[in-house]
């Protein structure tokens, strides 16, 4: 049981060195240590977004992606999957009452990895569908006793709706596909359903889950916690961990200049000009980055708080804001980077690490600038959605 009388962030402080020393051992290992999930479970932090009636916090966003943050200093790749194993609850809050009780009731600390591009195939059956596909970069899916899984529906009316599908772990293997550059860690493998049965209660449509629509999106009037279309709140990590990345290579990159001489001429390079000026930029860069990110999940927790759904305006900006504030992020670690010299190219260097996985962190479908934009101004010009652009 997790100690509540301190708070989380102190919690997940206290476990930060012991998360950094297994840094490497989960590159190594391309998936994240247990150790790690234990020490983050022992916090209660995977309990952030589950609900109070078994043994869940409805964290406040901003608390828990300032955790978040904080464990990517540590390990960008534990901080990617834990968060999204922590997410995912979120989601899940708002589907039946039936399919919480199968994954919470016997066991509290059940968490759910997920894949959600609709790459499923189901043909509906009595009762709910049969399910099958393969579904990649799947996060921290070794540590899940659940997965979401995303499917295009067929309707009534002969269109498809994006849905997605929950299934046990009993319905799926896990192929061992993750071989990348960055975020080796997170272990986001595939998963393979072959002609599993999915009951109704296990499946809602996304548009149902971001009006709060679904079966479960009046189960909690209470709490605040489910008053954000869970998109927004799932997606959220991906800059928090981005943040914590960059915080850690400026901390990195002063601590490294400080002592570095030059090889050929035995020169201070903390006394050279242009490291200090890449180092106060980049500092200038990520605070603004933080100072933009901590407001807009202020902002969504203000929503919530006051039940107020957000409108299409405000939505294309809490889509898009991380996606920039990670531009940001990227650029940042990218100029100190750079100026490291060629030491910390070696393998065993934590500044090509942090290169990396920064860089990761912008490659996701959600964090792709290039979209961001168009949804954005589209959205200032007073344009329908595209629905090209996800």
């Amino acid at each position: 049981m997790f100690d509540d009388t301190t708070p989380m962030i102190e919690r997940v402080r206290a476990i930060l060195p012991r998360i950094a020393a297994n840094a490497s051992k989960a590159e190594e290992m391309r998936e994240v240590p247990k150790e790690n999930i234990d020490l983050l479970k022992s916090t209660g932090l995977h309990r952030a977004f589950q609900p109070k009636a078994y043994g869940g916090l409805e964290m406040p966003l901003p608390e828990f992606e300032t955790c978040i943050a904080l464990i990517a200093t540590a390990c960008g790749s534990t901080a990617w999957a834990f968060s999204l194993l922590a997410e995912h609850a979120h989601q899940i809050a708002l589907y039946s009452k039936q399919l919480q009780d199968e994954i919470w009731q016997d066991d509290p600390d059940t968490v759910c990895s997920s894949s959600i591009a609709p790459y499923g195939k189901a043909v509906d059956v009595e009762g709910g569908v049969r399910f099958s596909g393969e579904f990649g970069w799947s996060s921290g899916c070794d540590h899940a006793q659940w997965a979401i899984l995303g499917f295009l529906r067929d309707t009534p009316e002969g269109g498809k709706v994006y849905s997605f599908a929950i299934l046990p772990r009993s319905d799926y293997e896990i192929k061992d596909t993750w071989f990348t550059a960055g975020m080796r860690g997170t272990g986001s493998k595939t998963l393979v359903v072959k002609d599993a049965f999915v009951p109704e209660h296990r499946i809602e449509t996304v548009p149902a889950l971001m009006t709060l629509t679904s079966a479960g999106g009046s189960l909690y009037p209470q709490s605040t916690t489910y008053h954000v279309p869970f998109i927004y709140v799932f997606a959220s990590c991906f800059s928090a961990v981005s943040l914590g990345i960059a915080e850690r290579m400026i901390q990195l990159y002063t601590e490294r200049t400080q002592s570095r001489v030059r090889a050929y001429t035995g020169a201070k390079v903390s006394q050279s000009i242009p490291a200090c000026m890449r180092l106060a930029e980049s500092t200038h860069q990520v605070a603004a980055g933080r100072a933009f990110l901590e407001k807009t999940w202020e902002d969504m927790r203000d929503h919530a708080e006051r039940r107020v759904f957000p409108d299409e305006t405000k939505m294309a900006f809490w889509r898009t804001n991380q996606a920039y504030a990670v531009k940001m992020f990227v650029a940042a670690v990218d100029r100190l980077f750079e100026a490291s010299g060629g030491s910390s190219w070696f393998d065993d260097a934590e500044g090509q690490r942090l290169f990396r996985d920064a860089h990761m962190t912008a490659a996701h479908a959600y964090t792709d600038y290039d979209i961001c934009a168009q949804i954005l101004g589209r959205a200032l010009m007073g344009l329908e959605r595209d629905p090209s652009l996800f």
